[in-house]
């Protein structure tokens, strides 16, 4: 069945690109009503829907994009983080307000937001979840032989691949099936990252003005400049799929399908989106009671956007 949180929840932080203060508060939500996003800061509230139709290009973080009557432009960056934390729990419906144009990056990672929804638990709702299930390969390619594909599964299954220049980072592979709670335990609380190189240049932007080692972590060639040091070996590839798994739930509901990304980022998830819904033989409507529907024996609980 559909889930919502079961009481409102609010965040305090600060904006990693922006650097200024964001609030952000959580809200239940009705049935069939998915992940709605409202910046308050206008004098009506501008209402973003999670979708990748409303994904525009950036750089460093997934950027959701809407026009107002008037013809205003309104943005909302770094949503990746709260919606992998969403699907990973298996919560589909869920109106979330906002104090400006950023998600509050917390300590990089969705560890957070995890822990607070858990602390206010979800509420089981009268409805019957549906999910979309990957019936054809489907594969986008970019620069530098980055690529990300979709193949037909029995569960959500995320495989990432990454290889840097930078030893402290190298060539690391991290895979994880949403099921029997295995997000929460192997992908929640790995941060994202970056080269110290290129904070100067991005600063120079007007980005990543709120980064700092309290929220990302830092990588010079062979070192790790965070006095903690990592919380997993492979911590920057599992990081790259909780990205993908916030990306991917921009689908509208919950993928049942193998994702594999090697080198990939934003772009090339909402590309794989845009090529998995051009053709309608890639891909199935189901929800659980579909006796057809095998998604073994623990199946993701998530969420459909209307």
């Amino acid at each position: 069945m559909q889930q919502t949180i079961r009481n409102s929840i609010e965040f305090r932080g600060i904006g990693v690109h922006k650097g200024e203060e964001a609030v952000m508060t959580l809200y239940p939500a009705p049935v069939d009503h998915g992940i709605t996003f409202a910046r308050n800061d206008f004098d009506t509230p501008v209402v973003i829907d999670a979708s990748y139709e409303n994904v525009i290009a950036s750089e460093l973080c997934t950027l959701l994009c809407t026009e107002t009557k008037s013809g205003e432009t309104v943005t909302i960056s770094t949503v990746e983080h709260i919606l992998s934390a969403l699907r990973g729990l298996n919560v589909d419906n869920v109106r979330i307000e906002l104090s400006g144009p950023e998600i509050p990056i917390m300590d990089g990672s969705s560890i957070e937001f995890v822990k607070a929804i858990q602390e206010t638990g979800v509420e089981v709702q009268d409805a019957v979840r549906q999910y979309i299930r990957v019936l054809k390969p489907v594969r986008v390619e970019g620069e530098g032989g980055k690529f990300a594909t979709l193949q037909p599964s029995k569960t959500a299954h995320f495989t990432f691949e990454i290889d840097f220049e930078a030893e402290a980072i190298g060539h690391q592979i991290h895979e994880v099936s949403l099921v029997n709670g295995h997000y929460v335990e192997s992908v929640a609380a790995a941060r994202t990252f970056g080269l110290y190189e290129q904070v100067q240049m991005l600063r120079e932007k007007g980005l990543a003005l709120g980064g700092s080692l309290e929220n990302a972590i830092v990588v010079d060639r062979d070192r790790v400049l965070n006095p903690e040091g990592l919380r997993f070996e492979n911590e920057f590839a599992r990081h790259k799929n909780l990205d993908a798994i916030g990306d991917l739930y921009l689908a509208g509901a919950p993928i049942i399908g193998a994702f594999y990304g090697y080198k990939a980022g934003h772009a090339l998830h909402t590309q794989l989106l845009k090529a998995l819904f051009a053709d309608a033989q890639n891909y199935e409507w189901v929800s659980e009671s579909n006796p057809a529907y095998g998604l073994g024996a623990q199946p993701v609980k998530q969420k459909v956007v209307a």
